[in-house]
């Protein structure tokens, strides 16, 4: 289970004889988006991605999954590799603790890894000074 919000809503606005009806974009749709950096395997074999978070138009966090091994991993990802500037990744449960990685890089933060099957982790990377906030998943 994914924790985020979403909302959905329906609105109608009758002002001055005019009827207008305006609707949010379904959860689903919003999910589907293509992210800004492609995933890099950088997390290895085995590892599948369960979650992504775009930051800015400058890259994307992945977490994956290791259905295996039970290992989560996060990575951040430039969307153009160039000259070197500060990135970070992020994973931590209240059981393992928390992995970080972060630094001057060229094109991707991480991977960090923590052993969690069947518990919550918080997940999270950055670039320059934007970031991801921390995102939760559970599973």
């Amino acid at each position: 289970m994914k924790f985020a919000r979403h909302a959905a809503a329906v609105a109608v606005v009758v002002g001055g004889g005019v009827l207008t009806v305006a609707a949010a974009v379904p959860a689903s749709a919003a999910e589907s988006a293509v992210p800004v950096a492609k995933y890099n395997g950088a997390c290895g074999t085995g590892h599948k991605v369960i979650d992504s978070a775009d930051i800015q138009n400058l890259g994307t966090t992945f977490l994956t999954y290791n259905k295996a091994t039970g290992e989560n991993c996060v990575v951040t990802v430039r969307a153009h590799p160039g000259a070197p500037v500060y990135m970070f990744a992020s994973l931590s449960s209240e059981k393992e603790g928390k992995a970080t990685e972060g630094g001057q890089f060229t094109t991707y933060a991480g991977p960090v890894y923590l052993k969690a099957p069947g518990e919550c982790v918080t997940w999270e990377g950055g670039i320059t000074t934007y970031s991801t906030l921390g995102t939760g998943h559970c599973g």
